[in-house]
């Protein structure tokens, strides 16, 4: 096992990375100790993994499971998690444990953020997009009909418990889509991360463990040390946010089943890396190698049928717009990244057409 720090002052916790966390006694004492508990979870990672879970933290821990997928991220899947503490007689002493992708971990850390004024809450991710993003950082959040993640709060974990073995029995799918997540930290901090994917990203796909360890614990590390900076993202923790005014944009476009985040988050870097270029900040040569790795690793690069006019108007209500208009999240070059203000829509719809339906 591998143990990070996020470094937040009194609100600091660990990062536990390694295989057989799940089975772990000792660690899951330590880490997910409370009166009352309730292990909230989906109907697709339950079956797998949350009795398992369940029979190793003390006999009074409880089970709800929700509905898998995006969609399912709303207010009223919130209110049964309340419903759950509440019918529990759960106290500000309780902890909620998130067994989950990214959806469940938001989820759960949102009821935690609100109920009582906040609990406590462990995550433990059973995606690589969750392990090597979501997870961390204290983000949480519901989807609104109209726009991703609009309805959250910050409220950062006791702790994250990565255990690799799950990804095990990860769609394919579910684990090209993480791979998103972890190129763009190579795109935007570390330009030999994203060098060193270049020459692994097939025994990624693989599931070489020694690969997965390595990348998982990088993207980590470097959001940890982002986080640590600029908690509420007031700065440059905006620069992980790469891909993702374009990517929300469009899962909501898509109502949110059409694509999983990672993938529509992919769609994104392959058009901040075109408007890029467009502005005179990346070498087409970059863009190029940008495409490339996102290609290589199974992701889409288009999004045939989408109304650039319907995306723009998504983009308008982006978290990270403000009133003097949307900001968006550019490459200088790999490894480096910068927060500008975008563009006119003028000049972002024939870019949207342009690669969208490439």
């Amino acid at each position: 096992m591998h143990t990070l720090k996020l470094d937040l002052g009194t609100r600091s916790y660990p990062i536990h990375i390694g295989t057989g966390l799940l089975a772990d006694d000792a660690l899951l004492a330590t880490a997910v100790y409370a009166p009352q508990l309730l292990i909230v979870t989906n109907e697709v990672v339950g079956p797998l993994y949350a009795e398992g879970l369940r029979e190793r933290l003390p006999s009074t821990a409880r089970l709800l499971t929700l509905p898998d997928g995006e969609r399912h991220k709303t207010l009223a899947t919130l209110a049964t998690i309340f419903d759950a503490l509440i019918e529990g007689s759960c106290h500000r002493d309780a902890c909620i444990v998130a067994l989950g992708g990214g959806v469940v971990g938001d989820i759960a850390g949102f009821a935690a953020a609100c109920y009582q004024r906040g609990i406590d809450y462990v995550q433990v991710p059973t995606t690589l997009l969750a392990q090597v993003d979501s997870s961390v950082g204290g983000k949480t959040a519901v989807n609104h009909p109209r726009a991703k993640n609009m309805i959250g709060a910050f409220h950062q974990p006791r702790a994250v418990l990565i255990d690799t073995d799950v990804l095990s029995t990860l769609p394919p799918r579910e684990l090209t889509a993480g791979l998103a997540e972890v190129i763009k930290y190579g795109l935007i901090l570390d330009g030999t991360f994203f060098n060193w994917l270049e020459a692994h990203i097939d025994a990624l796909k693989a599931l070489d463990a020694d690969a997965l360890a390595y990348a998982i614990r990088r993207s980590c590390e470097l959001k940890a040390m982002i986080v640590a900076e600029d908690e509420r993202e007031l700065g440059r923790r905006a620069l992980l946010n790469l891909g993702h005014t374009f990517g929300h944009a469009l899962e909501t476009c898509g109502r949110f089943d059409r694509w999983l985040h990672g993938e529509a988050v992919a769609i994104g870097i392959a058009l901040a890396a075109e408007v890029s270029v467009r502005e005179g900040l990346l070498v087409p040569q970059d863009r190029e190698r940008i495409r490339s790795l996102l290609g290589r690793a199974g992701l889409p690069l288009t999004a045939p049928g989408i109304d650039s006019d319907e995306l723009l108007a998504h983009m308008r209500l982006d978290k990270k717009a403000a009133a003097a208009g949307l900001k968006l999240i550019l490459l200088e070059e790999i490894g480096r990244a910068r927060i500008v203000p975008s563009p006119g829509e003028d000049a972002l719809r024939p870019i949207l057409e342009q690669v969208l339906a490439a």
